[in-house]
């Protein structure tokens, strides 16, 4: 089933149960699944679904940083709850040791050997881990292995 059929069953059952947070979530990732469509002027792609709803989540957790910065508790909170429903469609993310596996076989196919090679290593990850790793977490597993 794709991603646009289990939210519109989701949207219904968030409906039925009075989910507030559940609800006003699906209905924000349903839109910005729509946006998306309208402005690359084709039905979307599960590699393009999957980039829609890891720029979501993104979008809460630097939210929920934001919040923690500035002393919004209450905020983080909502935050949060939100990032716990948007979990349930993005794909599983790695664990470090998967990431750390991944960049020394990056780094042995490009033959990296100094952090100079920075760069060339990071572009040609990024592709194999696009949507199952946070992209901060690679970078410092290169920069670590790099050093």
């Amino acid at each position: 089933m794709s991603i646009a059929n289990n939210l519109t069953e989701d949207l219904k059952t968030a409906m039925k149960e009075h989910n507030k947070v559940s609800l006003n979530v699906i209905r924000s990732l349903k839109t910005a699944l729509t946006n998306e469509k309208v402005s690359v002027g084709h039905d979307l792609t599960d590699e393009e679904e999957l980039t829609v709803i890891t720029r979501e989540v993104k979008q809460v957790k630097e939210s929920i940083a934001e919040f923690k910065n500035g002393g919004r508790d209450d905020l983080v909170a909502e935050q949060e709850q939100q990032l716990e429903v948007l979990s349930k469609y993005a794909p599983e993310q790695m664990s470090k040791e998967e990431i750390d596996k991944v960049v020394e076989e990056t780094i042995n196919e490009v033959g990296a050997s100094a952090m100079s090679d920075f760069g060339k290593v990071m572009g040609a990850i990024m592709p194999k881990v696009k949507g199952k790793a946070d992209g901060n977490e690679v970078n410092q597993s290169v920069k670590a292995h790099l050093s």
